[in-house]
Protein backbone atom coordinates (compact mmCIF):
# COMPACT_ATOMS: atom_id res chain seq x y z
CA UNK A 1 0.00 0.00 0.00
CA UNK A 2 1.27 3.44 -0.91
CA UNK A 3 1.39 6.03 1.88
CA UNK A 4 0.17 9.11 0.03
CA UNK A 5 0.68 11.36 3.08
CA UNK A 6 4.45 10.75 2.90
CA UNK A 7 4.48 11.99 -0.71
CA UNK A 8 3.08 15.40 0.29
CA UNK A 9 5.82 18.01 0.66
CA UNK A 10 4.91 21.52 1.88
CA UNK A 11 1.28 20.91 0.98
CA UNK A 12 2.14 19.88 -2.59
CA UNK A 13 1.71 16.47 -4.19
CA UNK A 14 3.27 15.58 -7.55
CA UNK A 15 1.27 13.14 -9.66
CA UNK A 16 1.35 11.63 -13.13
CA UNK A 17 -2.07 10.84 -14.60
CA UNK A 18 -3.08 8.10 -17.05
CA UNK A 19 -6.60 8.91 -18.35
CA UNK A 20 -9.06 6.46 -19.97
CA UNK A 21 -8.11 3.59 -17.65
CA UNK A 22 -10.43 0.76 -16.64
CA UNK A 23 -10.70 2.16 -13.11
CA UNK A 24 -9.39 4.99 -10.97
CA UNK A 25 -6.55 3.81 -8.74
CA UNK A 26 -3.04 4.49 -7.50
CA UNK A 27 -0.46 2.63 -9.58
CA UNK A 28 2.72 3.38 -7.67
CA UNK A 29 5.53 5.87 -7.26
CA UNK A 30 7.86 7.00 -10.05
CA UNK A 31 11.21 6.93 -8.26
CA UNK A 32 12.94 9.08 -10.89
CA UNK A 33 10.55 12.04 -10.54
CA UNK A 34 9.17 11.28 -7.07
CA UNK A 35 5.61 11.57 -8.32
CA UNK A 36 2.64 9.29 -7.70
CA UNK A 37 1.27 7.45 -10.73
CA UNK A 38 -2.51 7.35 -10.85
CA UNK A 39 -4.92 6.01 -13.45
CA UNK A 40 -8.33 7.62 -13.91
CA UNK A 41 -11.38 6.19 -15.63
CA UNK A 42 -12.45 9.54 -17.12
CA UNK A 43 -11.28 10.78 -20.53
CA UNK A 44 -9.03 13.86 -20.74
CA UNK A 45 -11.65 15.86 -22.66
CA UNK A 46 -13.70 18.67 -21.12
CA UNK A 47 -11.73 18.63 -17.84
CA UNK A 48 -13.31 15.28 -16.84
CA UNK A 49 -10.01 13.61 -15.87
CA UNK A 50 -8.99 16.64 -13.77
CA UNK A 51 -12.29 16.57 -11.89
CA UNK A 52 -11.91 12.86 -11.22
CA UNK A 53 -8.33 13.39 -9.95
CA UNK A 54 -9.50 16.06 -7.49
CA UNK A 55 -12.44 13.94 -6.32
CA UNK A 56 -10.26 10.82 -5.93
CA UNK A 57 -7.53 12.51 -3.87
CA UNK A 58 -10.05 14.48 -1.78
CA UNK A 59 -11.73 11.22 -0.77
CA UNK A 60 -8.44 9.39 -0.27
CA UNK A 61 -6.85 12.07 1.92
CA UNK A 62 -10.08 13.37 3.49
CA UNK A 63 -8.82 16.89 2.78
CA UNK A 64 -9.49 19.62 0.22
CA UNK A 65 -7.40 19.20 -2.94
CA UNK A 66 -6.99 21.50 -5.96
CA UNK A 67 -4.80 21.32 -9.06
CA UNK A 68 -2.14 23.99 -8.70
CA UNK A 69 -0.21 23.24 -11.89
CA UNK A 70 -0.70 21.08 -14.99
CA UNK A 71 -4.36 21.41 -15.98
CA UNK A 72 -3.53 20.35 -19.56
CA UNK A 73 -0.62 18.04 -18.75
CA UNK A 74 -0.36 14.44 -17.55
CA UNK A 75 2.09 15.69 -14.90
CA UNK A 76 0.31 17.72 -12.25
CA UNK A 77 0.98 19.28 -8.88
CA UNK A 78 -1.86 19.18 -6.38
CA UNK A 79 -2.26 21.61 -3.51
CA UNK A 80 -3.49 19.76 -0.42
CA UNK A 81 -5.18 21.76 2.38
Amino acid sequence: MIDVEKQICNGLLKIEVKPNAKKTELLGVDKASGSLKVSVHAPPENNKANLEVVKFFSRLLKRKVVIKWGLTSKKKILLVY
